[in-house]
């Protein structure tokens, strides 16, 4: 269950960026609605995408999905926008990491 959760948070999270990123060369780098039109649609898709995690709490997989979508936002920076994450950005994305398995994986009574 594992597995199949953390490839959903990755689904997501190329649906979510992929959907915000069409959206900003859209409008910021000016190639237009289609662009724009297309992210759109993608950012709907993370949507659907996140109802399929195995767990049922709407707050909780959210929380632990902000953190996979800062680390996801860095490693897009780093594959289309030439960014090189520092030390302190690598150390974020790792208590970031650190957070989501915790939020979503723990042990849990009951």
């Amino acid at each position: 269950m594992t597995g199949r959760s953390i490839a959903l948070f990755v689904a997501a999270a190329i649906a979510e960026i992929g959907g915000a990123y069409l959206v900003w060369v859209g409008l910021r780098e000016g190639r237009g609605a289609l662009f724009v039109a297309l992210g759109v649609l993608a950012l709907g898709l993370y949507g659907v995408v996140a109802t399929f995690q195995p767990d049922a709490n709407f707050g909780r997989v959210l929380a632990a999905y902000g953190g996979v979508f800062i680390v996801g936002s860095l490693v897009w920076g780093v594959v289309f926008d030439g960014f090189r994450p520092d030390r302190f950005d690598l150390i974020g994305a790792i208590v970031c990491l650190v957070g989501v398995a915790v939020i979503m994986y723990a042990p849990r009574p009951g």
